[in-house]
């Protein structure tokens, strides 16, 4: 068995194809997938997808990356993370790859989202890229660490340092590797991913991007999750299934959701 932690099943190149989509995921023993929003006007599309299927979760947040879009306030996500399907508040962090000049509202939004995750006891889900050392800062200054009053959350899609890693751990957050880890070029991302406690490991797609080999390059679906999966339990010398079983019970624990979902 194993979850998709972190996909965008309601992007245009997936919703169109969601029949095959949940096939190839049953396919593949991958059980449950989380749909994870990036905007507010598209959140109803993630939160519909989660309601017509059991095995299907939602979040709630705004992308660090989209500038042009409705900004939220914390009561706003609040009210919306109102509904038992909605499991975690994000994507939400820092990127100051993509984007330049002066980005203290980028911090705000972040803020803003930490403090709707201590109010609403629900797990963030954290990108950042570039921007490692504000991204651990603020977590701290938020509390968003179970001994600060805040419930952790997960660093989506790792792609940072192994101090990084361990700064992320000490505040309480998971590790999620994704498709880039199965890439020849990610020796770095491989050593860090060697390093991190399989009890702290969750595994994802982030799709339709980041296809792990041998598809990369194809647009990417969690059903595809299994590949990362298996490639980590390679890279640790251990069996698979301990791999699946840990990461998804990593999964059902930090978002407190119940197995038979």
């Amino acid at each position: 068995m194993y979850i998709d932690s972190h996909c965008h099943i309601n992007f245009p190149e997936l919703a169109a194809r969601m029949p095959e989509i949940l096939a190839k995921m049953a396919d593949n023993g991958v059980t449950h997938a989380l749909c994870v929003s990036v905007d507010l006007p598209d959140f109803p599309q993630v939160l519909a997808l989660a309601h017509e299927y059991p095995h299907i979760y939602a979040s709630v947040g705004v992308h660090p990356d989209y500038e042009d879009t409705p900004e939220p306030t914390v009561e706003q996500l609040v009210a919306l993370a109102n509904d038992p399907k909605i499991i975690a508040i994000g994507e939400t962090g820092l990127d100051y790859y993509r984007l330049e000049g002066d980005l203290e509202w980028q911090r705000e939004r972040f803020r803003t989202h930490i403090r709707a995750s201590r109010i609403t006891r629900k797990p963030l889900i954290i990108h950042t890229r570039s921007a490692s050392e504000d991204t651990i800062r603020i977590l701290r200054e938020e509390g968003a660490a179970p001994e600060a009053g805040g419930v952790a959350g997960v660093m989506h899609c790792f792609t940072e340092s192994l101090e990084v890693a361990r700064a992320a751990i000490e505040l309480g957050f998971y590790i999620s590797f994704s498709g880039i880890v199965t890439f020849k070029s990610a020796k770095e991302l491989q050593a860090v991913a060697l390093e991190v406690p399989l009890e702290r490991m969750l595994i994802e797609t982030d799709s339709p991007y980041l296809a792990p080999v041998p598809f990369r390059g194809r647009t990417n679906e969690p059903g595809y999750v299994a590949h990362v999966g298996e490639y980590i339990a390679r890279l640790k010398g251990i069996p698979v299934e301990e791999v699946a079983a840990q990461t998804s019970a990593n999964f059902f624990k930090l978002f407190n959701v119940k197995e038979a979902a």
